[in-house]
């Protein structure tokens, strides 16, 4: 009797010492969650026409509930170090996820060197994220931007913590995942969530795709000169070399290239080595990610350092390519176009007619604070 006295009184005294601002584990609290009910409801992707098959991890299967809490954790700023900022904050759906400028600036106020990428129809990419291709899968890309002191700059250990004394969060990863117990909650556990919300980011909603697959709209005639040149159609236009590294339907070959950007004497002399500072291959150096150009008309500035404002800049370089043979590893299909003006002024064109602001406005892909 004497024994069961004294452990309440320990709990009694346990609870007292605890401040306002311990956590629950810190007060000996774990606030088990096992009463909380777990149902997931399993989400399907439709594939869109013209789409490859999504490939999905085992370990981590698309539900209601890990998207809905990966959606939060996207749009909260409790994932950086001061609250100030958070995965929106460079990737805004009004811009097809990005951010409008050249290189995004973190909570300390520090630059990066590279343009935010967007995540439209980031679930299709398989052969590494990044610019550089450094993460193989989105949930390792989740990890990253976190901890990165020139981005979100905190630690997975404080942002665990935060999680887990959160008012709401520990109910959701139970949901999501299973928990039992707010210990369990995990990076990877955040990671996985967040890597399911941007698994619905999908866009196939544009005036290409009404003309293409739904047969509900008509490319006018300098759009359709546009595709045709895009895609090398022939039809007595010249071929705008576009679909190599930016083939339809996604907008993207899914592959890193050297589009002859920067004048070099050699390999090693990239003030960016891209994908070479990854596989530390010196014939990768310089060559970088061909983002999707789906929505690319919202998405300037342009390139991976952001050096271009519009699309009849990017035209005018592709057009020019003043560095076609200045490397040995430009890609092959890099060459002076040749274009007429009304030729660019086609192209760009067409090049609108891959926008959807039905994706943009989408309200499964807006914050839900």
């Amino acid at each position: 009797m004497n024994k069961i006295y004294f452990l309440f009184f320990f709990i009694f005294l346990s609870i007292l010492s605890c401040g306002n601002d311990d956590t629950p584990e810190e007060c000996g609290i774990t606030g088990d969650l096992s009463d909380i009910p777990y149902n997931p409801q399993n989400y399907t992707i439709t594939k869109p026409d013209g789409f490859p098959e999504m490939f999905i991890p085992a370990d981590n299967p698309m539900t209601v509930e890990g998207i809905e809490l990966g959606r939060h954790l996207f749009f909260d700023p409790i994932l950086s170090a001061d609250s100030t900022m958070s995965c929106v904050s460079c990737h805004f759906p009004s811009l097809s996820f990005t951010d409008g400028v050249a290189t995004s600036t973190g909570i300390d106020g520090i630059s990066g060197t590279r343009s935010s990428m967007s995540l439209l129809n980031i679930g299709y990419v398989e052969k590494g994220l990044f610019w550089d291709g450094r993460s193989n899968t989105l949930e390792e890309q989740a990890l990253v931007p976190i901890e990165d002191p020139i981005e979100l700059h905190d630690t997975w250990e404080n942002v665990e913590s935060k999680l887990k004394d959160h008012p709401s969060y520990p109910e959701m990863f139970r949901e999501a995942f299973g928990i039992e117990d707010r210990s369990e909650i995990t990076k990877e556990l955040a990671a996985k969530a967040m890597a399911q919300f941007e698994r619905t980011l999908i866009s196939s909603n544009s005036k290409y795709d009404k003309v293409i697959f739904q047969g509900q709209a008509a490319f006018t005639d300098s759009e359709d000169r546009g595709m045709r040149m895009y895609t090398d159609a022939q039809g007595g236009l010249p071929d705008a070399e576009c679909a190599h590294c930016h083939a339809l339907h996604l907008g993207t070959s899914d592959d890193f290239f050297n589009n002859g950007l920067d004048s070099v004497g050699s390999l090693t002399e990239f003030m960016d080595l891209g994908l070479g500072g990854v596989t530390q291959d010196t014939f990768d150096n310089g060559k970088f990610r061909a983002p999707t150009l789906r929505n690319i008309a919202l998405t300037a500035p342009y390139m991976h350092d952001g050096r271009f404002e519009t699309l009849e800049e990017v035209i005018d370089f592709y057009n020019e390519s003043p560095n076609h043979e200045n490397s040995s590893n430009v890609d092959v299909n890099i060459r002076p176009l040749e274009l007429t003006d009304q030729q660019k002024q086609d192209l760009v064109n067409f090049l609108h007619t891959l926008t959807d602001t039905v994706f943009t406005k989408n309200p499964a892909f807006q914050s839900p604070f």
